[in-house]
């Protein structure tokens, strides 16, 4: 809005955040032809000290006239000390935060656009309240839709390199880096750079063998594998997760995450209290059902594979492709094998890649 002083973007994914303020800058100085006439400021600080410098080097860039009297752009970038930390708590930090909003107040747009990134930001703060009503404001919340969000950053970057990636390879690939935006987006190029512009389309099996498991991700090739419901494919990615892993437990914990979370959409999708179309489960359809049946369900709002409710619906809808195929008295007995193959690798802990196998070739024969 040309009518607000400032712009203010904040939200829970740095990267997201550092992309919009990006794209902001790069259009706002885009006719600007002198460089002193467009700033970044870098807006961490560890202490109050750090806040003030921050504060100062920002309000001295704002009040710097351009060399040849075209309008100036500064941004205000990475902004940390809004947060709920011992920084951001700070006396200090609220009294230079009042001397800010004073002199943000007072800028004219016209002659001076000035942005300010921030990630994390505590939102019970009268700044952040005042920001809100004050700025052109845009708050980015990736939140539950955060897979969704992965899948939009890893097309657009397929679209610009030129090359397609399969919805599984997608998949297999958000599972990898954990949902972690930045690395979605690096993981991509690196993909796409392999591949070649020749490649029809990147499949599962590349990303495969060209993504590491980032972090503490609860999606694991062999889980996609298995409930995808291919023996071949299961036996490979068994293989090559126990070429770098020699523990099996995460792993059919995964599983049998997965498939409580199936069990509970065959029930429904039985009931005919959820349908499965062409984008998976509508949102619609899952909050009608939670509102039928959630109070069997446990009353916390929190993520949970025992509560299908506090899913996403994207990650449902893949789920629900398997829950679709397989009978609910098969789901059971998956599970019940799961039981016995934790039990198995207790009394075989030297055997576990064997006892995997087993299971894949007993569940998926």
């Amino acid at each position: 809005m040309a009518d607000r002083p400032f712009t203010f973007i904040c939200g829970d994914d740095d990267y997201l955040v550092g992309e919009q303020g990006r794209a902001w800058f790069a259009r706002e100085t885009s006719e600007l032809s002198d460089s002193l006439s467009k700033e970044v400021v870098n807006g961490r600080a560890a202490n109050v000290a750090e806040v003030e410098d921050a504060i100062n080097r920002f309000t001295s860039a704002v009040q710097t006239l351009s060399l040849f009297g075209e309008r100036k752009v500064v941004w205000l970038k990475d902004v940390n000390f809004l947060a709920d930390s011992p920084t951001g708590r700070a006396q200090g930090t609220l009294d230079l935060l009042e001397n800010l909003r004073e002199m943000l107040a007072a800028l004219d747009p016209g002659s001076v656009g000035v942005l300010i990134t921030a990630q994390p930001v505590d939102k019970r703060r009268s700044f952040y309240k005042w920001c809100q009503k004050t700025a052109d404001f845009t708050a980015l919340a990736a939140g539950k839709d955060r897979a969704r969000v992965c899948v939009d950053l890893i097309r657009k970057e397929c679209e610009d390199a030129g090359v397609g990636m399969t919805s599984e390879a997608m998949e297999l690939l958000v599972g990898k880096v954990n949902g972690h935006t930045r690395l979605i987006v690096e993981e991509t190029r690196k993909l796409a750079t392999f591949a070649g512009p020749e490649t029809e389309a990147i499949n599962a099996r590349l990303v495969a063998d060209l993504v590491p498991n980032f972090g503490d991700a609860d999606f694991f090739e062999a889980a996609d594998a298995f409930y995808s419901l291919k023996l071949g494919w299961t036996l490979e990615a068994l293989r090559r997760h126990f070429f770098t892993n020699s523990e099996s437990r995460p792993l059919l914990g995964s599983l049998q995450s997965r498939n409580r979370l199936i069990i509970q959409l065959r029930v429904l999708l039985d009931a005919g209290a959820i349908r499965l179309g062409g984008r998976g489960i509508s949102k619609a359809d899952l909050e009608a059902a939670a509102r039928t049946y959630a109070r069997h369900f446990s009353a916390n709002d929190e993520k949970s594979p025992l509560n299908v409710f506090t899913q996403n619906p994207w990650y449902l809808g893949r789920l629900a492709e398997t829950a679709r195929k397989v009978p609910l008295k098969k789901l059971i007995g998956f599970q019940i094998a799961f039981a016995e193959a934790f039990e198995a690798i207790i009394q075989r802990p030297n055997e576990q890649e064997e006892v995997c196998r087993e299971l894949a070739i007993q569940c998926l024969s």
